[in-house]
């Protein structure tokens, strides 16, 4: 059996017929433009963005520089929170601290050894501390000298 569309389009036709017949909807009139106010940046006499808050500061000029020439020591290698001083010892008037590494060998160093990452030089030893002056950079291209200190660890029971 065959089935295909037939004469029975007459209610579709009449239902065009009437939507055609229909009065089109009101177009909403075409909004008022407001005019375009231009701007004009004027920034004669503004600080400029890019320039630095900060008054500009001169590179150190100290003359204190690490020296970069010599052999860096053991305890150089390691960052001066990771040492700890565990005592001293006095022989024939000369004094040594003794520092363990994070790695667990116990270094002795005296007057004028360096330690920590930031070129310490170890000016004073005590029973109970280890004097440092470090040299740190100072953002503008010189170098600062820092004070530094370790004290003795208490034993852990």
């Amino acid at each position: 059996m065959l089935s295909a569309c037939g004469n029975g389009q007459k209610d579709l036709e009449a239902w065009v017929t009437e939507v055609k017949a229909r009065p089109p909807a009101p177009i909403e009139p075409i909004p008022q433009m407001k005019q375009y106010e231009s701007f004009t940046y004027d920034a004669a006499g503004r600080r400029d963005p890019f320039a630095s808050i900060q008054p500009s500061r001169q590179a150190s000029n100290s003359g204190i520089k690490p020296d970069l020439n010599r052999n860096k020591e053991p305890l150089e290698e390691f960052p001066l929170d990771g040492l700890r001083m565990v005592g001293t010892v006095d022989t024939k008037g000369k004094v040594f601290a003794l520092i363990k590494a994070p790695d667990g060998v116990v270094h002795r160093v005296t007057v004028k050894n360096h330690m920590g990452q930031n070129y310490g030089e170890i000016v004073s030893i005590s029973e109970a501390e280890v004097g440092l002056m470090e040299l740190v950079a100072d953002g503008f291209g010189g170098w600062i000298q820092r004070p530094a200190s370790l004290t003795l660890a208490e034993q852990k029971q």
